[in-house]
């Protein structure tokens, strides 16, 4: 008869090893897989979404840019300005001789001209005929001098307001722009994740659907029914189909909605304003049956895309990031207004 001993119990390591086995295998189906890998299609509509986003703070950046400007020009002329007040009292303190000078340099060598720095001039100078000590051109040149350190003081407090206002211009550009790219760079992104293959889909995909909406970026001559300013626009605009869509962008190699809207119009010794809201805000308005060959379009509101009608329900326009300057349909996106310039 066999004996039958007692198993021995197993040891707290391999306790430990199958514990860690088992709970490594009951976290298998838990795991979570990873996520597929968007189709042609969807990266697409994704790309899309992100160029349209781009396109308002890309206006916004455009009339910040436009402020900039405008400040750098007035803090040029503040400081000009503000270099003239300070050689004219420059000048005048030669003028003056060597008691006006020496009290401005050292602050105090005639007591007649101290009293008049460090009192009240007006009541000095009221009584300055009556003192011994400072003739009355030495009076007319302190007033003087007076008159143009107060000047000196205004333009130097204007000329750093301008300045500051310009650094903040500067930093909210800064700002706009970085929202642009940042957009862009997620649309770059998403179509690098694309093979070579999957890329050229895409772009047929497009083709295919840009002329079944009647949108084309061949080269053309226009021949409507226009004429006087508003032909040499369109124009003008016909001259840069195929040219590329490029956000901020004013020509002649590229150009972004507004951009190519007022390139054509300032060819035609027209001057806009740079953004779509400007231009939205100086137009004329028209209304849609009344429509004629030249007149602003602006799609979904009045601040985020615009183009140029054509006439024959059609108008040429700078569409987004990755596409040319095309003709499309009046219709191919919500008409929100028109304006005449």
């Amino acid at each position: 008869m066999g004996t039958h001993r007692r198993p021995k119990p197993p040891s707290r390591a391999r306790i430990a090893t199958l514990g860690m086995a088992a709970g490594a295998v009951s976290l298998l189906p838990t795991q979570s897989q990873a996520a597929p890998k968007p189709t042609v299609d969807e990266v697409r509509k994704q790309v899309e979404k992100l160029y349209e986003e781009a396109e308002a703070p890309t206006e916004e950046y455009n009339a910040v840019s436009e402020e900039q400007k405008k400040l750098q020009r007035e803090a040029v002329r503040a400081q000009d300005r503000l270099a003239r007040k300070q050689q004219e009292i420059n000048e005048l303190r030669e003028a003056i001789g060597p008691l006006a000078a020496a009290q401005y340099r050292s602050g105090g060598v005639d007591p007649s001209v101290q009293l008049f720095l460090s009192g009240d001039p007006d009541s000095y100078l009221d009584q300055a005929e009556m003192l011994d000590r400072t003739s009355n051109r030495q009076a007319e040149s302190l007033r003087a001098m007076q008159t143009k350190q107060r000047e000196l003081t205004q333009e130097r407090e204007a000329a750093q307001k301008r300045l500051k206002a310009l650094e903040e211009t500067r930093t909210k550009a800064g700002k706009k722009k970085n929202q642009v790219q940042d957009k862009l760079a997620k649309a770059r992104k998403l179509l690098n994740s694309l093979t070579a293959a999957q890329r050229a889909k895409m772009e047929a995909d497009q083709k295919r659907d840009d002329a079944a909406a009647g949108a084309s970026d061949s080269p053309s001559t226009y021949n409507g029914p226009a004429s006087g300013r508003a032909k040499t626009a369109l124009d003008f605009a016909y001259a840069q189909l195929g040219k590329p869509y490029e956000w901020g962008a004013t020509g002649p190699n590229s150009y972004d909605c507004s951009g190519l809207v007022g390139a054509a119009w300032r060819s035609a010794g027209v001057s806009l304003p740079r953004t779509v809201k400007q231009m939205y805000d100086a137009g004329r308005k028209v209304s849609k049956s009344d429509l004629q060959p030249g007149d602003i379009i602006y799609w979904y509101n009045d601040n985020q895309h615009n183009g140029m009608y054509v006439g024959n329900g059609k108008a040429i326009h700078a569409p987004r990031t990755g596409k040319n300057i095309e003709i499309v349909p009046l219709d191919s996106m919500p008409f929100f207004a028109a304006s005449r310039p």
